[in-house]
């Protein structure tokens, strides 16, 4: 799913005390600095505002009067004033830049400390693009709203007040005129803007299912063309398009009588002004330059009126962008140390898995009664149908999940009686589908073991089996290997990951079916790797290539979330049960002699007694 589609979820947001509260407590830390910009653009505001005032004076006791000095005395008030202005404007889009991007800062942080420490199954459950959409661009909206935003709402605030101040001085009676006036516009802006952000949000859901049927098609061109979908994704797509042309319409046509409509309101009182004033004149009630200033005013009035149904109907979006982000902070881990948690001084003990039951969010049971017991230093090969649960038994022994009943225990303690931390810094593991960060080789590997030197990097690469093809390299372990490693072949990788694992140290190694999508060769190298690593170590290796763990000091084949077959590899041939079936259908052409064994007269159309 394409990321712009999550970003525009569906969602109703209400100006609640407490998200506006945690999100003003974002601030805190930086209290000065919010201070500082609020106060200058409120100083920037009442100078505008005083401006309108000084002309209504350069008017009245200068031009009309012929007073020239008059008119050099205000000139001269005018210039200091706009050298004040000019250093607040600095001031306050100085600070609220910097004071943008440290609550980003902020928001980001704590969302990425506390991404850490989430549990395997929020990973499972959450989708890459949302987890990015609240650390890219919702923390982007609160981050606006805290600053933009609040400078909107204070620039405007105090725009009216003083605005409305300097009119009550010149003529309170026409003051009031505009008092009872401003609701009126402030009411029409604001519900012309929540109008305009519901078809503008319309539009923005309907281009996010566009990108996403043209992320789909693109992706899909061969099975759209192979299945002759050409036409039908075609209509599909006017579809979707005629949806966006409709709501991105009324969105425009909204836009387009916004301003007019808030401008007729104004013109309204603007007639009411003059005509009102031009009989306060006649009884010296008000001055020329007083009508002229009221006139200014008002329609100063405007821009900060506009400003203010923004910020509203934008704060609807920054308020739920708060929410999902404040959501995701609050998540809780699924597995978390215990209060009583002690650090584990070594894995290497006895293993034991005590009657575990263990099922994911469907409740659909994985692991049923499971007993396992591992000696230190043993390799035991997980093999089995998917979805059997092999890689949950390894996700659990790795304390990614806990069992729902039962236990496993390490050094005969209950393994939650140790912290994560400890946990994790013992074991390895190479998947899979290898993963591998922008950086160099060398980076890469050294990701295993931050204070390693360049020489363990290249020993580590070499029990891995990886230094041969490092060395062709052109830049050797300063070669880049790209994002997500795409610059290298999936066997490179796969030999990069486990010179990482055996750089630190493992005291329990695991290996998630590594060599499936290698060649013959690469497997061979990855299997010496491997065996390489696995002296001395607790190992537990996932294999679909079987060749792979016929050296493994016992093998479990894993069917319905319990063990059917357990024993080593010649003693599961022997049995001809799961087991022998996997085997011989991957190596039908070679005769296991050694053991004594036929080929199955079933598979071959031949028999050969043993």
């Amino acid at each position: 799913m394409p990321e712009i589609e999550i970003e525009e979820e569906d969602y109703e947001s209400q100006l609640t005390a407490p998200v506006l509260k945690r999100i003003l407590g974002m601030i805190k830390p930086h209290w000065k600095m919010a201070l500082g910009f609020m106060v200058s653009i409120a100083l920037t505001s009442m100078v505008d505002s005083y401006f309108t005032f000084l002309n209504k004076e350069i008017v009245d006791k200068g031009i009309l009067l012929s007073d020239f000095d008059q008119v050099l005395r205000i000139a001269k008030i005018y210039g200091v004033f706009i050298i004040v202005q000019s250093g607040m404007v600095f001031g306050f889009i100085y600070l609220a830049g910097i004071l943008g991007e440290r609550v980003q800062y902020d928001l980001r942080k704590l969302l990425f400390n506390h991404l850490q420490k989430l549990s395997l199954s929020f990973y499972s459950q959450t989708a890459v693009g949302r987890m990015m959409a609240r650390v890219t661009s919702d923390t982007g909206r609160v981050s606006e709203l805290v600053t933009w935003g609040i400078l909107d709402v204070t620039w405007g605030t105090v725009s009216i007040v003083t605005s409305t101040i300097f009119m009550a001085i010149i003529n309170w009676r026409l003051a009031l005129i505009v008092f009872a006036i401003i609701p009126l516009m402030i009411l029409t802006a604001v519900q012309f803007r929540k109008r305009i952000l519901v078809e503008f949000r319309g539009s923005r859901k309907a281009n996010s299912k566009i990108t996403g049927s043209y992320n789909e098609n693109i992706q899909g061109v061969r099975i759209v063309k192979a299945l002759n979908r050409e036409k039908e994704n075609l209509k599909e797509f006017q579809g979707l398009t005629d949806r966006m042309f409709k709501t991105s319409y009324k969105a425009a046509w909204l836009s387009a009588l916004f301003l007019p409509a808030v401008q007729i309101v104004s013109s309204i009182a603007l007639g009411i002004i003059v005509g009102y004033g031009g009989l306060q004149i006649s009884t010296g009630f008000i001055t020329i330059g007083g009508i002229q200033a009221f006139v200014s005013y008002l329609t100063f009035m405007l821009w900060p009126i506009q400003d203010l149904a923004r910020v509203y109907a934008e704060m609807q979006h920054s308020i739920a962008s708060a929410e999902r982000i404040f959501t995701m902070a609050d998540t809780e881990p699924e597995v978390k140390n215990r209060t009583t948690a002690i650090p584990a001084k070594t894995l290497m003990g006895k293993i034991q898995f005590d009657h575990v039951d263990f099922y994911y969010e469907d409740r659909i049971s994985v692991l049923s009664d499971f007993n396992l017991k591992v000696e230190p230093g043993e390799t035991i090969a997980l093999v089995g149908p998917t979805g059997g649960g092999k890689s949950t038994i390894v996700n659990l022994l790795c304390r990614f999940y806990e069992p729902q009943e039962g236990s496993i225990k390490i050094n005969g303690l209950d393994y939650t009686d140790y912290t994560l931390e400890s946990i994790h810094s013992k074991i390895g593991i190479v998947l899979q589908t290898p993963h591998l960060f922008s950086g160099s080789i060398r980076e890469n590997i050294r990701y295993g073991k931050l204070s390693s030197t360049d020489e363990e990097v290249e020993n580590a690469s070499k029990i891995a089996g990886a230094d041969n093809f490092i060395q062709e390299m052109s830049k050797g372990y300063d070669e880049e290997v790209g994002e997500g490693g795409n610059l290298l072949s999936v066997g490179q990788k796969q030999l990069i990951s486990l010179a990482r694992a055996v750089l630190a140290e493992p005291e329990l190694f695991i290996m998630d079916e590594a060599t499936s999508s290698v060649d013959t060769l690469t497997e061979a190298l990855i299997q010496k790797g491997m065996e390489n690593l696995m002296k001395g170590r607790t190992s537990f290796v996932i294999a679909h290539r079987l060749s792979t763990i016929r050296n493994a000091d016992r093998i479990l084949v894993i069917e319905e979330g319990k063990i059917s077959e357990i024993g080593t590899h010649a003693e599961l041939l022997r049995l001809k049960g799961h087991y022998y079936k996997l085997y011989t259908q991957q190596f039908r052409h070679e005769l296991e002699v050694q053991y004594g064994v036929e080929e199955d007269p079933r598979l071959t159309g031949s028999a050969v007694s043993s």
